[in-house]
């Protein structure tokens, strides 16, 4: 009889592999590379335990893998359970190890894509190829999505998906996808576990002043460069005002019970300073953000240029895009031009209902200790895409992280890992919630 290993045992070897297959995403098709391969090992991991992957592709090499896995329940709504193959670039200079070596060393898995978001795709493969072997039933249909192209705004991935294969998302009402379900220590063997119910719309935008063209020995006083640069650096000076969304206010009100600090409703920045490695992450969904990003102009040393460009990362709470773009406009003066690179809405949903029942359940099973609490992401996610279906996304891609870890400076960044213990723990508690979805 041949011996299969558990999910839990194959996560960190799929993970593994997963991160050796380099997947960057520079935001340029020319030179994003990778996407196919891992869509392709991915399908291979599916068909092997008999599920019928579907690969598509909305360029050349920016592929995404479907997969349904029926549950005993038809008429119930499915779940969408979605990640990313994609990562952002990584300079190998920079590093302790290499980017795309998946080292294992000091209890931890890493590279590129560990924490963003392997990890998950890899919880999620080895528990749906555990079920398999086993032939286990989920209580709904699951659509797994591994999907091209989140780190660059998702149009050849998951817009991609909605826009042309809508079908193979078909009749799922709920989802659940990265940046959620991760421990933060709150002492007295209790750790916060943050669910995304919420995130921050995304605003890319183009600022563009004009002037007047010419020689640079000249005196100029209508410089598209100067007049950009001004408005830039008030941009880059402005602080937004406290905007406390319902998510906000219902995770400030529970972690700081856990916690035991106080929280004052009308200053909640106060109660944000004391959260430690998370109060940046929190303290940007408090207000909208805009940080200038790029700035480009000139072809010439001698040249004054007619145009000068730069982009500003903005990101707005959910449903206030428009207030943002008008206090923007206040800020630069009329003379900007203002135009959209990438604009999706936030999003914003409840915490509670029997799938936030069956995350909190499993994290409890799991860990005694475990307090689960909702939060709003700073940032977006695949999620932007798949609401446009009316689909209610969350964030839950659990781990158990040591106390010391500052796990939201991991993304994006230098030496990303992931805690082999935690993608175990992780797997563990998408075994126990899926069988309750």
């Amino acid at each position: 009889m041949t011996s299969h290993p558990l999910a839990a045992d194959e996560v960190v070897d799929i993970c593994r592999d997963l991160i050796r297959i380099d997947t960057t995403n520079t935001g340029d098709n020319a030179t994003s590379a990778g996407e196919r391969a891992a869509a392709e090992h991915v399908a291979a991991l599916l068909a092997e335990v008999g599920l019928d992957p579907v690969i598509t592709e909305s360029e050349p090499g920016r592929a995404s893998v479907v997969a349904r896995y029926e549950g005993s329940d038809s008429s119930r709504g499915a779940l969408l359970i979605h990640g990313h193959l994609d990562v952002v670039p990584a300079d190998p200079t920079e590093w302790s190890t290499h980017p795309f070596g998946g080292e294992i060393k000091d209890g931890y898995l890493w590279g590129r894509g560990a924490v963003d978001m392997k990890d998950f795709d890899a919880m999620v493969l080895a528990t749906v190829r555990q079920w398999k072997r086993e032939g286990v039933v989920p209580p709904r249909d699951l659509v797994l999505a591994f999907v091209a192209d989140e780190e660059a705004g998702s149009t050849y991935g998951a817009h991609h998906l909605v826009d042309n294969h809508r079908d193979l998302l078909d009749g799922c009402t709920e989802a659940i996808g990265e940046v959620g379900g991760f421990s933060v220590d709150a002492g007295n063997d209790l750790r916060l576990y943050l669910i995304e119910t919420a995130q921050k719309g995304l605003d890319w935008l183009r600022l563009t002043a004009k002037g007047r063209p010419g020689h640079g020995s000249m005196i100029h006083d209508d410089n598209a460069v100067t007049a950009l640069c001004e408005a830039v650096a008030r941009i880059g000076a402005h602080r937004f005002p406290v905007t406390m969304t319902p998510t906000v206010k219902e995770f400030l009100e529970r972690s700081s019970e856990v916690l035991g600090i106080e929280f004052d409703p009308e200053d909640p920045e106060a109660a944000v300073a004391k959260l430690g490695p998370i109060a940046r992450l929190v303290g940007a969904t408090l207000r909208h953000t805009a940080n200038p990003t790029r700035l480009d102009a000139g072809y010439k040393d001698n040249v004054i240029p007619s145009r000068a460009s730069a982009t500003i990362d903005c990101r707005s709470l959910p449903g206030l895009s428009e207030e943002l773009e008008e206090q923007l406009r206040a800020i630069v003066g009329p003379d900007i031009d203002i135009d959209y690179i990438h604009r999706q809405p936030g999003l914003e949903t409840s915490f509670d209902g029997e799938l936030v029942d069956a995350m909190a359940g499993a994290l409890r099973a799991v860990d005694p200790g475990a307090r689960p609490v909702p939060y709003m992401l700073s940032g977006g996610t695949d999620a932007k895409a798949f609401s446009r279906l009316g689909i209610r996304c969350f964030g839950f891609a659990p781990l158990k992280l040591p106390a010391d870890l500052d796990f939201a400076a991991l993304f994006h960044g230098i030496d990303e890992r992931v805690p082999l213990d935690g993608l175990r723990f992780g797997t563990q508690v998408l075994d126990r919630f899926l069988r309750r979805c």
